[in-house]
């Protein structure tokens, strides 16, 4: 029965395929012919590339060009296919860039009391991070004015409408 189905259909039977990358898995034409997991694979490698170049487009529209530096489009350009990773061009130059990056930052502690916060910790409008215990703005003896800031966003949020003076005849 199932042979008299296949005979009136328009579309031969198609045999599975394997996958492009001799993984021994079977691929489909809509993932390029790979398996799922090649098709996975390649797809976060596209991925990892586009971040890397755009972080590396970034970082050269901060700061001026040197006459060593090459922008991240003759780099991409250069590249061989699979030869050098974009992610070793980006640490390489990150390491060039010098004292634009921020030391790995320590355990968080609460300022008052030097306690360990972690996760917990309650970041104040002053700058600092307080435990929950001093996470108040009495607990801890703020420097930031909250007066000045309530009447800056009331005057932000409420312009003064006046009209002008009527003539009269």
């Amino acid at each position: 029965m199932g042979s008299e189905q296949n005979e009136g259909t328009s579309f031969p039977p198609s045999e599975p395929k394997l996958c492009v990358n001799s993984c021994g898995f079977f691929g489909t034409s809509s993932n390029m012919n790979l398996c799922s997991k090649c098709y996975r694979d390649l797809r976060a490698e596209e991925e990892r590339e586009a971040s890397a170049i755009a972080a590396v487009e970034k970082s050269f529209s901060f700061k001026a060009k040197q006459p060593a530096e090459v922008d991240a489009v003759s780099l991409v350009s250069m590249k061989p296919a699979g030869s050098v990773s974009v992610p070793a061009v980006v640490s390489s130059e990150s390491s060039s860039s010098g004292g634009d990056q921020a030391p790995p930052k320590g355990p968080t502690r609460c300022v008052s009391c030097n306690k360990k916060v972690g996760l917990t910790g309650f970041k104040c409008k002053c700058g600092s991070t307080y435990c929950g215990m001093h996470r108040y703005p009495e607990q801890h003896e703020c420097t930031f004015d909250y007066k000045a800031s309530g009447r800056d966003a009331i005057a932000k949020s409420n312009p003064l409408v006046k009209a002008d003076k009527v003539e009269r005849f």
